[in-house]
């Protein structure tokens, strides 16, 4: 049986992985616009439940390499995710400057369902994964767990409405457990939109 990301469990104390600041006390719904097209905005905006804007997901504009920069509200330049070139499973890295942060990476170079494996930068044997993203984004949702435990730490679900047929733009409601960063969270549901 699954179990949810308890704080007590890890001592009491928020769980970054970019930031502290990404880390709340309580349980928190972001909502996941992803547009059909890159605009000016981005491809991804990220709003709390009452629609403030949280953060940007933008391409930069006439780069070879595939990047994308997660940008928070008032335009701050958080991380950037960068494919790595001429890789079987598909891998990401998030870095922060030219310092790394984290990787993802299929599990299996060929997958039916998509799942993740996640290395924070200091597990650089990679024998046992950080965390883990299982589900897709075709299937519009996905959960993510701490290491190889059932331990849920975030899960995504496509949140339905005529809208969204209508005018091909997919929202996303994605809840982050409490003590979680939610900044991570967003690199990681952005890396799956990328792999998929």
């Amino acid at each position: 049986m699954d179990k949810v990301y308890n704080a007590a469990v890890a001592g009491g104390n928020p769980f970054w992985v970019i930031g502290p600041q990404f880390c709340g006390p309580h349980l928190l719904d972001l909502v996941i616009d992803k547009k059909p097209l890159c605009t000016s905005q981005g491809k991804f905006i990220v709003t709390d439940t009452k629609g403030n804007l949280l953060f940007k997901v933008k391409k930069p504009h006439l780069k070879i390499c595939d990047e994308r920069f997660l940008i928070d509200a008032s335009g701050y330049h958080i991380v950037t995710l960068k494919e790595k070139m001429l890789t079987a499973h598909s891998r990401w890295e998030v870095c922060n400057g030219n310092n790394s942060v984290f990787s993802a990476k299929r599990s299996h170079a060929i997958q039916l369902k998509t799942k993740l494996q996640v290395f924070l930068a200091n597990n650089v044997h990679e024998h046992i994964c950080d965390f883990r993203v299982e589900g897709s984004w075709t299937e519009s949702s996905c959960v993510i767990y701490a290491g190889e435990s059932s331990t849920i730490i975030a899960q995504m679900h496509k949140k339905r409405s005529v809208g969204s047929v209508v005018l091909g733009k997919d929202k996303f409601i994605v809840t982050v457990y409490p003590h979680v960063d939610y900044a991570f969270i967003v690199a990681l549901i952005v890396i799956l939109d990328e792999i998929n």
